[in-house]
């Protein structure tokens, strides 16, 4: 009997009656994962603690809607007791000795840990490729890419191992993956969910969030991972809400725009005709839609190059072979031990970075470069809150095009950026974004709507999602039901 193909509320009230057992839930889930091995989704299986755990399970009260659900979690996100290596060589047995605050959150509701999932290698990629691990396959066609950085997470969901994952996004790495893939997946506010234990790319632009086969699973994961942390200053203190509220109400007199940017020429025809589609569909059913000129968006992904580099080259400073992760053998010296570790450890990708990183921080480039984008980057931010002042939310494209092949070259540094073009402005702006499936190629590849809101506003983006779901009313798993 398969049971993780059906809803979570059913999944609930099975444990609940006793009917099943939280064993079974697991035991399924990694022979799904086993089943789909070759999607290459996972870096860390976390079998026998995952069985242990489950068993334990049995004697204890169901006691909320996510009791007993496996979960599968970003290989970024620090989990006591098992290797987290942000997809890197540097990383490779790395355990960490804490719990992410946004794990204890989920070990707080008893769901079970499934493993730790493939990504771009420190989250630098939009396509998985550069994992230290090889990349991950995307579900719908295998010669795809899934997208990156949060490429496993997208692939375990869509796969249908599983009905949870957690994925995290710097510049579209939940999103753009979510769109890739045919899932849903979130980034929430800045500072909604506590960045305490992600291991950091770009501080000021990281946010995790979950990602999940449909919205309302999506929500209610999304009310389980939310709060305020004292380990984490950028945390926001916003009062405890139910982010599945709106759900399932109609959308007559909402306010949406379009920005014009989202619709230009980079997007392809196939793309910009299944978001029209959707359009009129809001339209028919009493939602105004407007398209809208935002300023400095065109400037997103330039000023993301300058700040997350910028970031990134600090962050990663801390890996040098002296503390923890993989250290050189051979070495003459300390200066040895740094340029022959990070030399070795780190990918080309990761190395490109770090080093325009720390040229763009070097001296009077700090002003030059990256405080000039920090205050661009503020004053987009102002801009689509000007926009918000006349509408309740922003949809387009989340993808320029759908997937493509995994052979296609990658040589060209500027293309990993492209491929986030649509994404980038929501992480500038410390917006709320999210991803829902809205159709299909010729190929039968997935196309994703990108769906904005004002900030700390989800719960109302989950509303137009869940409405956009049903009309749409798409089969979302690959090759059909199992």
């Amino acid at each position: 009997m398969k049971y993780l193909n059906k809803g979570i509320s059913e999944i609930h009230e099975l444990l609940k009656s006793k009917r099943i057992k939280p064993i079974d839930l697991v035991e399924e889930a990694f022979d799904n994962i086993e089943s789909n091995k070759d999607l290459n989704a996972y870096i860390t299986l976390n079998k026998e603690s995952a069985i242990q755990q489950a068993k334990e399970l049995e004697n204890k009260e169901v006691d909320n809607i996510l009791f007993g659900l496996p979960i599968a979690v970003k290989d970024n996100i620090c989990t006591n007791g098992l290797r987290t290596t942000c997809g890197s060589h540097i990383l490779e047995n790395f355990i960490p000795i804490y719990d992410a605050t946004i794990v204890e959150k989920i070990k707080e509701k008893n769901m079970i840990i499934i493993g730790k999932t493939n990504m771009d290698e420190f989250a630098m990629g939009s396509s998985s490729r550069t994992s230290y691990f090889g990349a991950p396959k995307n579900p719908w066609n295998k010669e795809k890419i899934c997208g990156g950085s949060s490429g496993g997470s997208a692939a375990t969901i869509a796969a249908r191992d599983l009905l949870f994952a957690i994925g995290s996004d710097t510049g579209g790495s939940i999103r753009q993956p979510a769109s890739y893939t045919g899932i849903v997946g979130l980034k929430p506010t800045y500072g909604r969910i506590s960045r305490y234990g992600l291991v950091a790319f770009a501080s000021s632009l990281d946010q995790m969030g979950p990602m999940t086969k449909n919205v309302y699973e999506n929500a209610v994961l999304l009310n389980a991972l939310v709060g305020k942390d004292p380990k984490d200053l950028t945390s926001a203190n916003k009062e405890e809400e139910d982010f599945t509220r709106f759900i399932g109400q109609d959308i007559k007199g909402m306010k949406i725009a379009v920005p014009n940017f989202l619709m230009g020429d980079i997007v392809t025809d196939v793309v910009k005709e299944k978001i029209k589609d959707t359009i009129k569909i809001l339209e028919k059913n009493g939602a105004m839609v407007d398209y809208v000129d935002v300023k400095y968006l065109e400037h997103a992904m330039t000023l993301y190059q300058i700040i997350a580099m910028g970031e990134a080259s600090s962050n990663l400073a801390r890996f040098d072979g002296i503390r923890y992760g993989f250290q050189a053998e051979n070495v003459k010296n300390i200066e040895d031990v740094y340029l022959e570790t990070r030399g070795q450890g780190f990918g080309e990708e990761v190395k490109r970075r770090i080093m325009v990183g720390s040229y763009l921080l070097s001296g009077e480039n700090a002003k030059i470069y990256y405080n000039k984008a920090l205050s661009i980057r503020d004053d987009m931010r102002k801009e689509f809150k000007k926009v918000f002042e006349n509408y309740d939310l922003i949809i387009g494209p989340t993808t320029v095009s759908t997937a493509y092949d995994l052979t296609d070259p990658m040589d060209d540094p500027r293309k990993s950026f492209m491929d986030d073009v649509l994404v980038i402005p929501v992480n500038m702006a410390g917006l709320p974004g999210m991803n829902i499936p809205v159709g299909f190629d010729k190929n039968h590849m997935p196309i994703g709507m990108q769906i904005i809101g004002n900030s700390f506003e989800e719960a109302k983006m989950y509303q137009l999602a869940s409405f956009i779901e049903k009309e749409l009313n798409l089969d979302l798993t690959p090759g059909g039901e199992r």
